[in-house]
């Protein structure tokens, strides 16, 4: 396979281009030509979505989509998030493969295409004239998933990291709420640990136990979570040669004090709930923001919409700069690609097709609770479905702040990224627990990681 074009500064571009708002026309309604019931065999076409409600929306979208398209049925697949890569992975060694799918899991975009998974769209895209400005895509956007100037795939959903901060109990501690705009210099990761320490409270009582915050930037990602700091988690040639990193560097100085800072906030200073005492208020794998003990909650943007449940107040900040400008924010740019096993490509583009349409990602918006377009004609419906309760002008502020500075999520960037993010988490248990400090855990990382690297770069060089 071609070394992909696909680097940490292109990615950087053209995810923030694909906020500008170009002058698009109105939205296109899907070729004619297929699945539209003047003969032909009906056929089915399969989407893999994880099981989870901001994605299973999709079934409600069915009816429709059959409807004008009487050639062509839609199934859906799921299966659990944690089990989403292996059961994929089995379906294709099945010969049950799915048409449509995206880097739902840990496997990321650079991953499906070293093992050789989806399929070339190019043709497909260009004997359809599809324009991606009809779409409220820009041509940049749609570059994110080129590689070699080839398309392999198309941008769906949008996501931002955010900031949720319970209202009521800033109220209650007389701490102001933190700021929206990116561009508020004066909310830095020092202030964010002021107030932390301000609204926590340490008791013998679990009832009147209360933390300032829950970080989950980065998600399940560790070790995108320590580049929050600015260290230099991979080699810089793994941003310009399709995500083979060379080597990792878990046992540097800056590294390691960015893995001691977070453990710190747990054991030492006290401002964020240990899986502990995550699982005492919410349960296995519970959501510990969700049970208003905690004043300010950070992870991707899907987690507004669980808001709805909450019995408290939500606003929404800015992710807090640690020194001038630095890239803050984790993207999470989702591209629905065509398997190469797909038996109807042309169908299941027709599918990928009316999910962009801008009356279907706006009613995407509604069913799923929250799910940010990729179609920026229908970005105002996004910014205003938490509203009143959630100001519109916030949430703008929140989502292109977070692309201006933000870079993609390592899984999408990172080949074999979910081996090396099971070996990452797995040697960072202890530290997690309280049983080692990072310094000691850091050099089994490296190495482990290193001894992956080598590994999988050895076969991708055959």
């Amino acid at each position: 396979m071609n070394k992909s074009k696909f680097t940490w500064k292109s990615v950087m571009m053209l995810v923030v281009g694909a906020l500008v708002l170009s002058g698009c026309t109105s939205s296109k309604s899907s070729s004619p030509a297929v699945g539209n019931g003047k003969g032909g065999e009906k056929v089915t076409i399969s989407e893999f979505v994880p099981d989870v409600p901001e994605k299973v929306y999709i079934e409600k979208l069915i009816p429709d989509f059959e409807a004008k398209h009487p050639n062509i049925s839609i199934k859906i697949v799921k299966a659990p998030s944690n089990n989403f890569d292996a059961k994929l992975q089995s379906m294709i060694a099945g010969g049950i493969a799915p048409d449509v799918t995206s880097h739902w899991g840990n496997a990321g975009f650079p991953e499906f295409l070293d093992k050789d998974l989806i399929l070339d769209m190019t043709d497909l895209i260009k004997a359809d004239h599809f324009k991606p400005s009809d779409y409220g895509i820009t041509d940049k956007a749609m570059d994110t998933y080129k590689v070699n100037g080839k398309n392999y795939g198309i941008p769906v959903y949008s996501y931002v990291t955010v900031m949720l901060y319970n209202k009521d109990l800033f109220d209650k501690a007389k701490v102001p709420y933190p700021p929206s705009s990116y561009e508020d210099k004066s909310w830095t990761f020092d202030k964010m640990m002021e107030y932390a320490k301000k609204l926590s409270n340490q008791s013998d009582n679990l009832d009147q136990v209360q933390y300032g915050l829950d970080w989950h930037w980065g998600g399940s990602q560790r070790d995108m979570m320590l580049s929050y700091f600015g260290a230099k988690i991979y080699s810089d040639d793994t941003w310009k040669n399709g995500g083979h990193a060379t080597a990792s560097y878990f046992n540097s100085p800056e590294v390691i004090k960015a893995a001691q800072t977070y453990n710190d906030m747990v054991y030492k200073d006290k401002v964020s709930p240990s899986s502990e005492f995550t699982k005492a208020v919410a349960g296995q794998g519970g959501d510990a923001f969700a049970t208003g003990k905690v004043g300010m909650y950070v992870g991707g943007a899907w987690k507004l919409t669980a808001i709805k449940n909450y019995n408290f107040k939500v606003g929404v900040a800015a992710i807090p700069a640690v020194s001038g400008d630095n890239s803050r924010n984790v993207l999470y740019v989702d591209p629905l690609v065509i398997l190469k096993d797909s038996k109807h490509p042309k169908e299941a583009f027709e599918w990928i097709k009316y999910q962009m349409n801008k009356d279907v990602q706006e009613k995407t918006i509604e069913l799923s609770g929250g799910t940010p377009p990729s179609n920026q004609e229908a970005v105002e419906k996004y910014y205003n479905l938490y509203a009143p309760g959630i100001d519109p002008k916030d949430m703008k502020n929140m989502v292109e702040g977070g692309y201006k500075y933000g870079t993609e999520a390592y899984n999408h960037l990172i080949t074999s990224y979910s081996e090396i993010s099971n070996a990452v988490r797995n040697e960072l248990d202890p530290l997690d627990n309280g049983k080692k400090t990072a310094a000691e855990v850091a050099p089994e990382i490296q190495k482990k990681v290193n001894a992956i690297l080598t590994d999988k770069n050895a076969k991708y060089k055959k």
